[in-house]
Order: C-alpha cells, then sequence, then structure tokens
C-alpha cells in the first residue's frame, strides 16, 4: 500500500458501550448533547489506532472540563475515536487529510448509531472543541444537507452547534447551505463559533493565515466588532472543579474574525502546547467565557421548545 492509501481499519462497534465515553448520561434530560472530543492525543504520529485505558483517561479528563456547560441541559453521548494526535496537524497535507478521515469516520458511524438507536427524535445540541468542533462541521456536512425525510429531521431538531475553537469560512457556508452561522443570543439550527487570541497574531493551526472565520461574541452575542465588557462575563472556569471568576476577560472580534480576549495579562495564559504561538488562547476559548456558554445552551434550548410548541 502506498502511505497516502487510508489504511483499512475495522469500524469500530459503537453499539457497544465500551466505545462511548459518555453514553445517555443524564437520563432525565428532554434533549441530547452529542458531544465530540478535543485532540488529547500527543503521542501517535497520525492517528490515535489503540484506544487504551491512558488515552481513554485523557479523553475523560478532558470531556469533563467541558461537561458542566452542558450537562444540565442535555443528556451526554460522547464516542471515543481515533482522533487525529497533536502531530497529525504537523503532517503534510495529504497525510494530514487520511488522519483526518480516519478520525471523522468513527464520529460519522457514532452518530450513525446514535441516531438509529438513540435519538427518537429529540433535540438535539451538536457540540465540540477544536479537533471536535471540526467534526462537528463535518457532520452538519455529512447528515444535515439536502432534502431527504431524515436531514430535513435533523435539521428541525437541531437546537444548536457549538463548534467552539474553530474556523467557518463564508465559502463554506456557501457550499454548505446547512451551515448557518449563529446571528444572535437565541436563533436554532445555527453554529456557534470562535476562537479565542491577544489580537497580535496572523495565523494558528485552528485559524490559519489568509482565512477569516464567522465568529460571534459568546459575551454580547454579535457578530460585529462591538467591544463586549468584561462585566458581561458571568465566569471563566478554569480548570476541573474551579471556582467560577465573574468578569475575567472581555472581548471583541478581530479583523479575521478571530476573538480577541481583553483585560487579561499574556504571559498568565500560556499557549500550551508548542504548536500554538504566543497569544494563542485557544485552549481556554470555553474556559474564558464556561458561565456564558451555559447559560447560552439553556436559552436556546428553551427557545427551541417554544417553537415546537407553537407548531404543535
Amino acid at each position: 500500500a502506498t502511505e497516502t492509501e487510508v489504511p483499512k481499519l475495522l469500524p469500530l462497534d459503537y453499539d457497544d458501550q465500551e466505545n462511548w465515553a459518555y453514553f445517555a448520561m443524564g437520563e432525565d434530560k428532554l434533549v441530547d448533547v452529542f458531544l465530540v472530543c478535543p485532540t488529547v492525543d500527543t503521542r501517535s504520529p497520525a492517528n490515535a489506532l489503540e484506544l487504551n485505558e491512558k488515552l481513554k483517561s485523557n479523553f475523560l479528563y478532558a470531556l469533563d472540563l467541558e461537561k458542566g456547560i452542558y450537562e444540565e441541559t442535555g443528556r451526554l453521548f460522547s464516542p471515543y475515536y481515533r482522533q487525529m494526535s497533536i502531530k497529525a496537524y504537523e503532517l503534510p497535507a495529504e497525510e494530514r487529510e487520511q488522519a483526518r478521515q480516519i478520525a471523522y469516520r468513527d464520529v460519522a458511524d457514532a452518530f450513525r448509531w446514535y441516531l438509529d438507536h438513540e435519538n427518537g427524535s429529540r433535540g438535539l445540541i451538536l457540540a465540540g472543541f477544536s479537533q471536535g468542533a471540526e467534526m462537528c462541521l463535518n457532520l452538519l456536512k455529512e447528515f444535515y444537507g439536502g432534502d431527504s425525510p431524515e436531514a430535513i429531521r435533523l435539521r428541525a431538531n437541531l437546537i444548536t452547534v457549538y463548534a467552539i475553537g474553530w474556523h467557518m469560512t463564508e465559502e463554506l457556508t456557501e457550499q454548505y447551505p446547512q451551515i448557518v452561522p449563529a446571528a444572535g443570543e437565541k436563533d436554532n439550527g445555527s453554529v456557534v463559533c470562535f476562537d479565542c487570541e491577544d489580537g497580535t497574531l496572523s495565523g494558528t493551526i485552528t485559524l490559519p493565515e489568509g482565512v477569516t472565520t464567522l465568529s460571534i461574541n459568546p459575551l454580547n452575542w454579535k457578530t460585529d466588532p462591538t467591544p463586549a465588557d468584561r462585566s458581561l462575563n458571568l465566569g471563566a472556569v478554569m480548570g476541573l472543579g474551579a471556582e467560577p471568576q465573574p468578569g475575567l476577560c472581555g472581548a471583541y472580534i478581530g479583523a479575521r474574525g478571530e476573538l480577541v480576549v481583553t483585560d487579561i495579562t499574556p504571559q498568565d495564559y500560556p499557549p500550551g502546547l508548542d504548536i500554538f504561538p504566543e497569544g494563542a488562547y485557544h485552549l481556554y476559548d470555553y474556559m474564558f467565557f464556561f458561565e456564558n456558554l451555559k447559560q447560552n445552551i439553556a436559552v436556546r434550548t428553551e427557545k427551541w421548545f417554544t417553537v415546537c410548541d407553537a407548531q404543535q
């Protein structure tokens, strides 16, 4: 086999709950959250082909950091998948794309299984951070477009997509009309997207140079450069079990669509990974705005139920 061929991997069996980090967590909730883990594999050359206990514990740690945003509103499903490793992002384009396809196939298989066995026309929030955000956009491409009965139903039941820590271009939304950028605080079926920086950068791996992304500011829910004062920040949560810190930072949308975080000292928030330059706050994307996101999920879900009731 040439190096560019995708290895013939057996599909993961999502009938087996061992292949889920979260499975129907929060049985009493009325809507679902399909949550895709960010990159936690720092070692594999391309993909996390062995989902061993160490890697699974990394998945759970990353997901637990985000869980508090979603768990009060939705029943959580989050698959283990053979994700791209950190190293894969520095591979040549063709090999990088192969790694992405391997990762996405697992996520799509898990989503297909979830739709067939667990969704039952329930309202759904798609959520992911970083690599997980890109995977959510790919699910929108594959499952939500066109006029099949399933796609129409999926669009009607889509509460919101939180694709945080990635980019969403105008070209993407033109090519895939089912990918709709969020325009405000309450719109359903739309995508909330942003990635944090200090305002001095020209590009990162999550928001590359020359790319303009369609962002929304999670403090004022505006899509223009209107600055949001730190007083609008309901609480940053900077680690597992950490107390919310209201008013930690403000934010505004910059020229490339990056979310420029204000009122903090950059040295206090290092990039954390070698593949990010100083001034990239990617690791803190949801931590900085934790309580605002949590509130927003509740607001959009309530709006979705209101619309559903009106259509009965």
